[in-house]
C-alpha cells in the first residue's frame, strides 16, 4: 500500500508541475510589441502653384532731350520718381534636392496706377510726367529650405508698359512704350499648410534708358531718353500642389 500511495503522489506531483510549465509557455510571456509606420513631418518643396500679390512699386526715371533737330541735345530734362500700389498674380514650379536646395522657375504680372511729373529744366512752362502701368516677370531662383521657411534668391527678364506725357498747356506730346530689361530679388516663403504658401519679396528692375518717340498736337514727333529703374516690395499667397509633408 506504501508504493502505491506514493506512487500516485509521484504521478500528481508530475502532471501538475508538466500543467505549470506549459501555463507558463503560453500565458508567461508578454505579446510582442505592435510595429507602426514611421511618418516625417518635414515639408517638401517640390510642386507648382499659382496665387496672387500686392505691393509697393518705386521708380525713377530720368528724361534726356534725344531730338536731333534740338539745341539742346543730349541735356537733362530733369528727372521723376512715380510710386504707388500694384496687384498682380504668378504662377511657377520648384523642384527641390540634396536635401534642402530648391531651384524653381516663375512667372509674374502686376497692375499699378503709379504716378509723378516735374517741371521741365530745359523748356520752361512744360511739365513732364510718366504713368506706370503694368509690370512682369520671368524668372529663375534658387532657394534653400529649413522645413516650412524657404529663403532665396532669384533673377530673369523683365518687360513694363509705361505711359508717357509732357504739355505747357498749349503743345502737349504723348507717348506709350513697352520694354524690356532684367530684375533680381530676394525673399522668403513659408508653407503654412500643405497647400497655402505664404511670401515677402523685394525686387529690383532695370530697364536702362531707350529712346522715346512723342507725337503731338502741334508738331510732329519729339524724342526724349528716358532711364528708368524701379524698386518693389510685395507680399503675396500661393495655392501649392505636388508638395506637402511626407
Amino acid at each position: 500500500m506504501k508504493k502505491i500511495l506514493l506512487t500516485t503522489v509521484a504521478l500528481t506531483a508530475l502532471v501538475a508541475t508538466s500543467a505549470m510549465a506549459a501555463d507558463v509557455g503560453v500565458y508567461g510571456a508578454p505579446p510582442p510589441a505592435p510595429v507602426y509606420p514611421v511618418y516625417s513631418l518635414y515639408y517638401k518643396w517640390t510642386g507648382c502653384y499659382v496665387g496672387g500679390h500686392v505691393g509697393g512699386l518705386w521708380a525713377h526715371k530720368e528724361w534726356v532731350d534725344h531730338d536731333p533737330a534740338s539745341v539742346t541735345f543730349g541735356s537733362s530734362d530733369g528727372s521723376h520718381d512715380p510710386s504707388g500700389v500694384l496687384g498682380g498674380l504668378q504662377a511657377g514650379c520648384d523642384y527641390q534636392f540634396a536635401g534642402g536646395f530648391v531651384v524653381g522657375v516663375a512667372g509674374d504680372y502686376a497692375w499699378s496706377s503709379a504716378k509723378q511729373s516735374n517741371a521741365s529744366i530745359l523748356f520752361p512752362g512744360f511739365t513732364n510726367q510718366s504713368t506706370v502701368k503694368s509690370l512682369a516677370s520671368v524668372t529663375g531662383r534658387l532657394g534653400y529650405a529649413w522645413d516650412r521657411f524657404l529663403g532665396y534668391v532669384k533673377g530673369g527678364g523683365a518687360w513694363e508698359n509705361d505711359d508717357h506725357f509732357f504739355t505747357d498747356n498749349i503743345n502737349t506730346g504723348t507717348a506709350s512704350l513697352t520694354r524690356s530689361g532684367w530684375t533680381v530679388g530676394i525673399g522668403g516663403e513659408y508653407a503654412f499648410t500643405n497647400f497655402v504658401s505664404g511670401f515677402v519679396e523685394y525686387d529690383y528692375y532695370n530697364f536702362g534708358d531707350r529712346d522715346v518717340l512723342f507725337t503731338g498736337n502741334t508738331f510732329s514727333t519729339f524724342t526724349y531718353d528716358i532711364k528708368e529703374t524701379k524698386s518693389v516690395v510685395k507680399v503675396g499667397l500661393n495655392l501649392r500642389w505636388g508638395g506637402g509633408s511626407y
